[in-house]
């Protein structure tokens, strides 16, 4: 699945839009720790987090992740959407919780 796919789901909201890509979702990975995060999960990745601030871009960026998607609408910091735009990392939100995504996209064939 390309990032810009999950578009078609009403489910996910793209908050960044002009940030969407047709990069591949190779895998999922989800985590809260940054430190850990950097340190498992994979390149190409979509990584559901419910952590909104601003250095979950960093994290993104130095793995090389595919997009960030965030459970439960939880409210993103407007600085967080600024700079995942500028480096062209896309956001989601979501109403579904960490587990209802991580569901998803197995269903989706992701691993």
């Amino acid at each position: 699945m390309k990032v810009n796919e999950l578009t078609q789901y009403p489910e996910f909201t793209c908050v960044n839009e002009s940030a969407l890509s047709d990069k591949e979702i190779e895998c999922g990975y989800v985590g809260d720790l940054l430190s850990w995060v950097m340190g498992n999960a994979d390149a190409g990745c979509a990584w559901v987090t419910i952590q909104t601030h601003v250095n979950i871009v960093a994290v993104a960026v130095l793995v090389e992740m595919s997009c960030i998607i965030i459970p439960e609408l939880a409210e993103l910091e407007e600085e967080t959407v600024v700079k995942a735009t500028e480096e062209g990392i896309p956001i989601f939100q979501t109403p579904k919780n960490a587990f209802e995504i991580c569901a998803w996209l197995g269903a989706q064939g992701i691993k």
